[in-house]
């Protein structure tokens, strides 16, 4: 102890990647380093009160806390849930996570140098934020998040009861038509939700392409590479008081005809006149393109601009499988063809030198949607899937018709934790009103389009964490038969009370989400797969676990009852579920990051002046080392294998991303997508290869939704 008393908590943080004389591991070291981490640097550096009342008093009246939230109170009531909150005893279970906490989420003072909130403090700020009044949803907050069941998304954590915040909302979906008011109105969208601290994603498929007529006059147009180059300028502007930089995604539809130019912005040896740099980019893949593959067929691009003429709505609207022969036919719509399976030789080159870009698969998409309406993008981390409308304008830029864009409102469950926890269902419950509220909170009126969408819609996205975690804990190897049933099960029955809280609210408010009657719920076509079979698990390992944990599985009988209810009363949110990457609340939580298996036992990560920080996987030990493959072992097809069981009671979409050894080639690559769509995946996130890990190359991660 002498020896570990003279250093640092960065020092005694870097021995957990050390083994002892011994040859075991030294994962006790990161608990010294936590303790020293406050001994030495958190009290020091925290403000000093003698009561609750005196630091409330102050942070009002200096205009850190929102008075008006403390105001729906009780003082005697925040007196209470502070006692609740200090009583749970809550330490930090790695280094990793109290560093991110103190450096990324506690309220500092105005110049940055000490802290004015401890995690505690943090938690009741936001439950008290959430609950909007309501006492008791306030407390079952600060139970579910002190006892990391429940992890609200980054902006909600953050942002919650500051006085000086951006917007709770993760990140935002913008789609633009093929006019010029429609790209000024996004590029100036853009700006204002950068500023509000979202992440921006933006459909380009409805521009017309490269050298298409402007007022019939031929050769005229730019293509979208400019409006690309605008709205990557607008990002690199418009960040959330600095706090986190501005980040945008732009998706195109594979069948248009800028899409070989499109993919070449993020070749690195790109001409600096096309190359983009920052902004992601994503393709949106119909089945025919799949099908024109295999085949070894052309496929054909074709213009925007003459499909919306022709059809009469944008070309982002129009289902190429279904309208693909009947457009080659066509003789008003211009075309051009390229080899499909040179597309995705193009794609997967560009995934092995960059990780991009993203896939959504559009038909397994809409096939799956169970709301009316067409979903034609995703966004920055490709986990948000809601039907968009267009938004159109009058010549002195003010709206002709509203149309409706996409918020995401984000937080995750702990799997490990919700498994251990009392209620099952009424964690789900509280976390759903939690996401609700962010919801109901956020009214962004510099894009109407967003405010209103977010309104009608109510839309939120439950996520997931730490499921590699928990199935090395009860030693179950990622991809394995027991692992598969075990994440089948599990968001079996998410989903069941997900929807049975939404139900609940509904009931309460005597409202559905817009439009809910002509959706797949109203009519009870959505419940007929759980309805018409039992599902059960398949595996004595999984039934022991669930009988363990008491977590009673929803029986068919259960589910004719939700869905009687439903269609009796509707349900209060359109879309309830999405799995999102997860990334610095993953540390926080001490949780695997998302569903996917971990990318090292023992993690290293650069974290600014400090340098190297190491980060264990939660529960390893001697017991569990064998069960933490890495992503890169465990290879693609595991990691398809569980998101496909996972995505079929998903609504919205899973953030998959892919991992393959420095010897798979891009015919790998491409073997990994056809098998993704096979398995009725619905996107795809990065392509990692690990010599970029190797070599230090990190692939640019998703900073809206990495919660």
């Amino acid at each position: 102890m002498g020896v570990e008393s003279a250093l640092s908590y960065h020092e005694l943080n870097a021995m957990i990647n050390l083994w002892d004389a011994e040859g075991k591991m030294q994962l006790d070291k990161d608990k010294l380093a936590v303790r020293k981490y406050f001994l030495e640097h958190v009290n020091q550096n925290t403000v000093f009160f003698h009561s609750l009342q005196e630091r409330l008093d102050y942070l009002v009246e200096n205009e850190y806390y929102e008075k008006e939230i403390l105001d729906q109170y009780r003082f005697e009531f925040i007196e209470e849930l502070e006692k609740l909150a200090y009583s749970k005893k809550f330490r930090f279970d790695a280094f990793m996570g109290a560093y991110k906490f103190y450096t990324g989420y506690a309220l500092k003072t105005f110049d940055g140098s000490r802290y004015l909130e401890r995690f505690e403090d943090r938690v009741v700020m936001v439950a008290l934020t959430l609950a909007e009044g309501k006492e008791d949803i306030a407390i079952n907050l600060v139970e579910e998040i002190i006892s990391g069941r429940f992890q609200p998304a980054t902006p909600t954590f953050l942002n919650c009861g500051k006085k000086q915040r951006g917007e709770f909302v993760s990140c935002f979906l913008l789609r633009i038509e093929d006019n010029m008011e429609s790209i000024s109105r996004g590029i100036n969208s853009a700006l204002q939700l950068s500023k509000r601290g979202g992440g921006v994603a933006l459909s380009l498929s409805n521009v017309r392409e490269y050298g298409a007529p402007i007022k019939k006059i031929e050769g005229q147009s730019s293509g979208i590479i400019p409006v690309m180059k605008l709205l990557e300028d607008a990002f690199s502007y418009a960040n959330q008081l600095g706090a986190r930089q501005g980040a945008g995604a732009v998706y195109l539809n594979a069948h248009h005809p800028d899409i070989l130019r499109f993919l070449d912005t993020k070749r690195e040896n790109a001409d600096e006149k096309i190359r983009i740099k920052t902004l992601s980019i994503g393709v949106v893949i119909p089945d025919i393109t799949m099908h024109l593959a295999k085949d070894n067929e052309d496929m054909y691009l074709f213009s925007p601009y003459d499909v919306e003429k022709v059809y009469g709505v944008p070309f982002g609207d129009i289902s190429v499988t279904e309208k693909y022969q009947e457009m080659v036919d066509d003789p008003r719509i211009r075309k051009s063809k390229i080899k499909a399976r040179t597309l995705f030789e193009r794609i997967a080159e560009l995934q092995f030198e960059s990780g991009y870009p993203y896939i959504m698969y559009e038909d397994t998409v809409n096939k799956a949607n169970p709301i009316e309406g067409r979903i034609n993008m995703s966004n920055l981390c490709s986990e948000i899937l809601q039907v968009n409308t267009p938004t159109t304008y009058n010549e002195d830029l003010s709206y002709n018709q509203i149309g409706k864009d996409i918020s995401c409102n984000l937080g995750s469950l702990n799997i490990a934790m919700v498994m251990d926890g009392p209620d099952f269902g009424k964690t789900i419950e509280t976390s759903i009103r939690a996401l609700t509220a962010v919801s109901d909170q956020s009214n962004i009126e510099s894009v109407r389009s967003i405010s209103d969408g977010n309104h009608k819609s109510h839309a939120i996205g439950l996520g997931q964490m730490n499921l590699h975690g928990y199935l090395a804990r009860e030693k179950m190897h990622y991809g394995g038969e027991e692992a598969l049933d075990f994440t089948n099960m599990y968001f079996y029955t998410v989903v069941f009370h997900a929807i049975k809280a939404s139900n609940q609210l509904a009931i309460e408010r005597k409202s559905a989400f817009h439009n809910f009657e002509n959706s797949k719920y109203a009519t009870g076509e959505y419940f007929d797969k759980y309805t018409d079979q039992e599902w059960a698990p398949a595996t004595p390992k999984v039934k022991e676990l669930f009988a363990k944990s008491n977590i009673h599985i929803p029986t068919q009988d259960d589910w004719r009852e939700l869905k009687a209810s439903v269609m009796k009363h509707g349900i209060y949110n359109q879309n309830l579920q999405a799995v999102p990457p997860t990334g610095s609340i993953s540390y926080i939580n001490n949780s695997t990051s998302s569903i996917h298996p971990i990318a090292s036992r023992i993690e290293i990560r650069k974290e600014g002046k400090l340098g190297r920080v190491y980060y264990p996987a939660p529960f390893l030990s001697e017991e569990t080392w064998e069960y933490y493959e890495d992503a890169y072992e465990v290879g693609p097809e595991k990691i398809i294998d569980t998101y496909a069981v996972a995505t079929q009671h998903v609504d919205q979409g899973l953030s998959l991303t892919l991992f393959f050894k420095d010897t798979d080639t891009t015919r790998d690559v491409n073997r990994a997508q056809i098998y993704a769509w096979r398995k009725g995946i619905k996107t795809i996130y990065y392509i990692r290869i690990r010599q970029q890990a190797l070599t230090g190359t990190e692939v640019e991660t998703c900073v809206s939704c990495m919660l």
